[in-house]
């Protein structure tokens, strides 16, 4: 369904592109505030990370735009689906630990719905393989995250 109003939303490449883009800008920027408002150190460090990998997306994308295509990895990346599972959060400056992992795990899975609708659309087998592999990038942000859940929320209670 959500294929649906992305393939309504865009007349383009070009439109989809520059959408990923801003996708991508709004990650890092959600990444950086919030890496700025946490008190967890190791948190900090993570959000830092995820930020820094959602500028390499967008380099990614623009050199697209200028004609270079991205391959998906021939590697599965596994889904611990604990994003599936866990409640839903809301980004605060008093979230916890638990609560900005799940939101961060959310945002991912969302990246990821995005770049796999957005494959499914293309027309052109280079764009198709440049969202599988912008997919599989939000999955390895997604599993790193589900990792840290798993090692520090689920090992605790």
């Amino acid at each position: 369904m959500q294929q649906q109003k992305i393939a309504l939303e865009f007349n383009n490449v070009e439109e989809v592109l520059d959408f990923a883009v801003k996708s991508e800008e709004n990650a890092y920027s959600f990444y950086t505030s919030w890496s700025k408002k946490l008190e967890d150190k190791s948190l900090v460090s993570v959000f830092q990370d995820l930020a820094a990998e959602e500028l390499k997306h967008k380099e990614f994308i623009l050199g697209v735009k200028k004609g270079k295509t991205l391959k998906p990895s021939k590697e599965k990346i596994i889904d611990l689906k604990i994003s599936d599972y866990v409640m839903e959060a809301k980004a605060s400056t008093d979230m916890d630990y638990q609560d900005a992992l799940t939101l961060a795990m959310q945002r991912e899975k969302e990246a990821f719905k995005l770049y796999t609708g957005l494959a499914a659309m293309s027309a052109h087998e280079d764009m198709k393989n440049t969202f599988k592999a912008l997919a599989q990038e939000e999955a390895k942000h997604k599993l790193r995250l589900e990792i840290m859940y798993d090692d520090y929320i689920y090992k605790e209670n």
